[in-house]
């Protein structure tokens, strides 16, 4: 065996829509009743493509969301972005945003995590000026959405970082404090969503 074979060995496999559902069913089962439990219940429909190993943050946008330029040019509602990506912290979401620059051309970002920023600047923000496209941590988004400082009748595509990981080498779904806020934010707020209008989840 060669390093490289030892390497690709050790590479965790990428996140699936089954992985994801079945964070959801483990999280869930027991708290909710076998209606609320079905009411998540995703088609493959409701999914992007996952992003394989060779994607980049940009490579993977452009990718799933081709027509990108047009949809948020013609785009001029409040409180409502089109493209939200979910990440394990701000300092991540931060560097998507920076890795993202390829794809986001000139559109307004909003920054969706609580380090230096009050979460009534962020409502207040969203509610100013059309936000496009929007980076944060699960908590601080869904508490912005509990707040009415946003919805999401507009939104096209959510995107969970999921295959990066932290110094630990933790995913999103391996730390216990997002990983809770996380399945919330999508049992509460975005499973709904995608269920209802066009919406689509990815993982990258």
């Amino acid at each position: 065996q060669t390093i490289t074979d030892v390497l690709a060995a050790s590479e965790p496999a990428r996140g699936t829509p089954e992985d994801l559902r079945q964070s959801l069913l483990a999280h869930f089962q027991g708290m909710l009743s076998v209606v609320e439990m079905e009411e998540m219940a995703l088609s493959d429909a409701s999914f992007l493509p996952s992003s394989d190993a060779t994607h980049t943050v940009s490579s993977y946008l452009k990718e799933v969301c081709p027509k990108w330029a047009k949809l948020w040019r013609s785009h001029a509602d409040t409180k409502r972005p089109l493209a939200i990506v979910v990440c394990s912290s701000a300092l991540r979401a931060l560097d998507v945003m920076r890795q993202a620059a390829a794809f986001k051309g000139d559109c307004r970002v909003a920054k969706l995590f609580s380090k230096h920023i009050k979460v009534e600047e962020q409502i207040a923000l969203l509610a100013k000026q059309p936000v496009h496209l929007a980076a944060g941590t699960p908590g601080r988004i869904k508490k912005i959405l509990d707040l009415d400082g946003m919805t999401l009748d507009s939104l096209k595509y959510l995107v969970l970082d999921w295959n990066w990981r932290d110094q630990k080498l933790r995913r999103l779904i391996d730390i216990p404090e997002v990983k809770t806020d996380v399945l919330e934010l999508l049992q509460k707020f975005i499973i709904p969503t995608a269920r209802r209008s066009s919406a689509k989840i990815g993982l990258f």
